[in-house]
């Protein structure tokens, strides 16, 4: 499968400058975010020659707005996948309600996730990382999961593989070999 990381989002913007939580909940992409979006979207449709058969994403609306022209381009829908969401440690990791959610984005079957589908604490690495490892066993468990782009977050891919991932970047990740050997929660 391969992991997307959102594009830029407002939070990483203010972030990235102040090293202080801004307190955006939430977080829309930035018009960067946006272009980090639609050129994941044709750098994978170039990788894969378009042989991508599903969309997962995270109901972070700054995953969904990346996930949009990759699935735009595909016609495919997208499905919500609570699992891969962010650590919930910041304020841009408060999400929206699913009723806000089903408002913004109506051709997304969100009928599955719960009204209020983050954790209402700060979530400790070893359940993200817990995580991680159930949804590579239900990735491993499917036929066709090397035809799967995730869109993500940086400590949920972190907890994937490893590695710290840029804005837009991403990575081939095969969930039927081992998870990583070490996981260091610092961001870069």
């Amino acid at each position: 499968m391969i992991l997307l990381r959102h594009g830029q989002s407002e939070f990483n913007l203010h972030f990235t400058a102040t090293r202080r939580d801004p307190g955006i909940q939430d977080p829309r992409l930035t018009e960067l975010g946006h272009q980090q979006a639609e050129q994941a979207a044709e750098a994978l449709l170039a990788e894969t020659g378009g042989a991508i058969r599903r969309i997962i994403a995270s109901p972070y609306t700054r995953a969904l707005q990346t996930a949009a022209p990759l699935a735009r381009r595909l016609g495919l829908p997208v499905t919500i996948q609570p699992l891969v969401r962010e650590r919930y440690a910041f304020a841009c990791d408060i999400g929206s309600p699913r009723t806000k959610l089903a408002m913004e984005w109506p051709d997304h079957d969100l009928s599955h996730i719960e009204e209020v589908w983050w954790p209402a604490i700060e979530e400790p690495a070893e359940q993200v990382e817990g995580r991680a490892r159930l949804f590579r066993q239900e990735m491993a468990a499917l036929e066709d999961w090397a035809e799967t782009v995730v869109v993500s977050h940086w400590g949920f891919i972190l907890s994937m593989t490893g590695r710290s991932m840029a804005n837009g970047e991403w990575l081939r990740c095969d969930p039927t070999g081992p998870g990583p050997e070490s996981i260091v929660w610092k961001h870069s």
